[in-house]
């Protein structure tokens, strides 16, 4: 899998498919409409979107005669790095602290949670 390439941005539908992508590790266009939630879109509209992230060197496939299985070309890990890379520069003036703050403030954490965060920020001020 490839890990340096520049990774460009997803669409949302894009972004769908490759959750799930991810999660099959290989698919057939079929094996990937199946996981997808109703109202299931059409096989084209699937078959489309992996040729458009084909296209975008997020997947590759093989070929079984006239099908193809396909696979992600870029980690997970790779595409959230990048995304929340983004989401921090876009929304946080590039700083995790007015993220974490943000988050920290809008979501209802409960006790055992923000202990579980504590103890991520007391990890890594070891390291």
């Amino acid at each position: 899998m490839k890990h340096t390439m520049e990774i460009k941005e997803l669409t949302r539908a894009e972004e769908e498919i490759m959750q799930k992508l991810w999660v099959l590790e290989k698919a057939f266009v079929k094996d990937i409409i199946k996981e997808l939630p109703e109202p299931k879109p059409a096989y084209n509209t699937v078959s489309t979107i992996i040729r458009i992230l084909e296209t975008k060197g997020f997947v590759a496939h093989e070929s079984f005669g006239k099908s193809h299985r396909y696979y992600p070309l870029v980690l997970k890990d790779a595409y959230k790095n990048f995304a929340s890379g983004k989401l921090i520069s876009s929304y946080f003036d590039n700083s995790a602290q007015n993220m974490l703050s943000f988050f920290l403030k809008k979501e209802k954490l409960n006790v055992k949670e923000m202990d579980e965060i504590l103890k991520i920020i007391e990890d890594a001020k070891k390291k």
